[in-house]
């Protein structure tokens, strides 16, 4: 076997930036609006700051926020999370004061984008036959 397509197993995790000091703010988004729950970091990189967030079976989808010294919201990059229940996380989003831009380009899917509380652009997908 070549070092190729067959080495890779999954994506481990996706990490967007925050500014220093709004560990509380991101667990507000992630935990409380998302339903993320946060994994414990190991010790040596807990003192940089940030926090982990992980959802899904076996918690198979991770979003790490790191302190980024100068901090700029990422705009264009951004992860992407496959969902069950797109409608109700829309309107949870939009309750939460994070409001929801639907985007039909894809067909076949349904998406849309938020930003979380630090201006991260976040995409949302799933089947079209979700909640209908």
């Amino acid at each position: 076997m070549s070092w190729a397509k067959d080495h890779f197993v999954a994506l481990d995790h996706v990490k967007v930036a925050m500014p220093a000091g709004e560990e509380a703010k991101a667990r507000a988004f992630y935990i409380d609006v998302l339903g993320m729950f946060e994994l414990t970091k190991p010790a040596a990189l807990a003192a940089r700051g940030g926090a982990w967030f992980a959802g899904g079976d076996g918690a198979s989808v991770q979003i790490h926020c790191g302190v980024e010294k100068d901090f700029r919201p990422a705009k264009k990059a951004h992860p992407a999370v496959l969902i069950i229940g797109i409608d109700a996380l829309a309107a949870r989003l939009n309750k939460a004061g994070h409001p929801v831009t639907w985007d039909d380009d894809l067909e076949g899917l349904r998406r849309f984008f938020c930003e979380d509380p630090f201006g991260n652009r976040l995409e949302f997908i799933g089947s079209i036959e979700d909640d209908l």
